[in-house]
């Protein structure tokens, strides 16, 4: 017997999205940034700021897929005592308020391993974890995750790049679930974005392969780019852009200023109105 449910809320959001002809928001925050108190209230005042889908970052001390603003984060999240344990912990609480935001752990396989990855898997699903993004866990060595992922009804969510050539891309999304996130650059988060013109003829390469909503992050930092992203893509990723702000609503001693959630607030809805009106204009 397993944890296994039939709700997919990600599927489910797209779908709707869709019917909109709307693209979707994907915001990400690393969990236990900069403070678990604080990280909770923005998790909280995402959906309601207009983010369709959620990624939360686990915290790790050696995230090198990472850019400087998200390794920064995973250093305040963990100084503050952030674990697997309080972000699991964290989205239990989420759930008990919000109960149809799709919610993605996204981050590197350590954490998990150290975990245990079935124990993870099955704890993930009881608290509300609808998907996970392992950046540094590649399908020759996913049975370490998937065959937990899929007993617990966790779709794992797959990462492909600009190099990823036809049986690459085969191999990758072979086991692919929820959506496909494109890299819409070679290099670390918060790099520079490709042009659209490029992203547009990686995601129709990208499309051969699968029927899943495709979505494009890496390098999306302002709701202009956001909305180009949207026009071609079923959703644009943002991490960069917010973890930059929670950092610039911090105080001199680097606890959370009190305009801090507020602050995020006003950037997440401005990517929200963005993309939500992109295929308008």
């Amino acid at each position: 017997m397993t944890g296994k449910s039939n709700l997919d809320r990600i599927g489910d959001r797209f779908a709707a999205l869709k019917a909109q002809d709307r693209g979707a928001l994907i915001a990400f925050v690393t969990a236990g940034d900069p403070d678990d108190a604080t990280s909770r209230a923005v998790l909280r005042a995402l959906p309601k700021a207009g983010a369709d889908i959620i990624e939360l970052g686990m915290p790790f001390s050696d995230p090198v897929g990472d850019g400087p603003a998200i390794q920064l984060a995973s250093e305040r999240a963990l100084a503050a005592g952030a674990n697997m344990h309080k972000t699991l912990a964290m989205v239990r609480d989420f759930r008990a308020e919000d109960a149809e935001t799709p919610l993605v752990l996204m981050g590197y396989f350590n954490p998990i391993y150290s975990y245990g990855a079935e124990t993870f898997a099955k704890d993930a699903a009881a608290a509300g974890v609808d998907g996970l993004i392992v950046i540094d866990l590649p399908p020759e060595e996913d049975e370490d995750l998937l065959p937990f992922a899929r007993d617990h009804g966790l779709h794992l969510v797959r990462l492909v790049t600009p190099t990823s050539d036809e049986a690459r891309l085969k191999a990758i999304l072979k086991a692919a679930g929820g959506f496909v996130y494109h890299v819409a650059v070679t290099g670390i988060t918060g790099g520079k974005s490709a042009g659209i013109e490029e992203l547009t003829a990686a995601l129709a390469a990208v499309r051969r392969h699968t029927t899943l909503p495709l979505a494009a992050g890496f390098g999306i930092r302002t709701p202009e780019q956001a909305a180009e992203v949207a026009r071609v893509a079923d959703g644009a990723a943002v991490g960069t852009a917010i973890v930059e702000q929670i950092a610039k609503g911090l105080g001199a001693d680097g606890r959370a200023g009190p305009g801090l959630v507020e602050g995020v607030e006003k950037t997440v809805s401005a990517l929200a109105q963005a993309v939500h009106s992109a295929r308008n204009v």
